[in-house]
């Protein structure tokens, strides 16, 4: 009977942490490519290239660690047992992806103050 339920528990776990890894993907670099583009100067070949590198990392390190973190055990065998250690597994991983969500904006942020920085450094020469 455990097994049966552990494996209902990957059933639930591993199509949550896929939509969420997509959606904050999707929000984070739909809306970086305007920081890109001020970033590179408006060079949108390179713009581009650059954000769809942050993407394929985002994407490997969170696909990664919501792997890494999959395992299942129910020390009693029970539905409650089952919820409580999904809801621990799934907020987990939430609150890590808000983490590396705020590291990506704080990336974009840091790179528009260094391009700015270097801009009225070539503007004072």
């Amino acid at each position: 009977m455990e097994t049966t339920k552990i494996l209902f528990g990957y059933a639930i776990y591993l199509p949550v942490a896929l939509f969420l890894t997509y959606y904050v993907s999707r929000t984070l670099f739909k809306n970086s490519k305007v920081y890109m583009m001020d970033i590179f100067k408006g060079r949108e070949e390179i713009a581009n290239a650059t954000n769809k590198l942050f993407e394929t990392g985002f994407y490997l390190l969170n696909l990664g660690f919501a792997l890494l973190i999959l395992e299942l055990n129910l020390y009693q065998d029970s539905y409650q047992n089952l919820i409580e250690q999904l809801s621990y597994k799934i907020g987990a991983f939430t609150i890590y992806l808000g983490v590396m969500l705020f590291l990506n904006l704080y990336f974009f942020f840091r790179g528009k103050r260094k391009a700015k920085e270097n801009q009225s450094i070539a503007v004072k020469a």
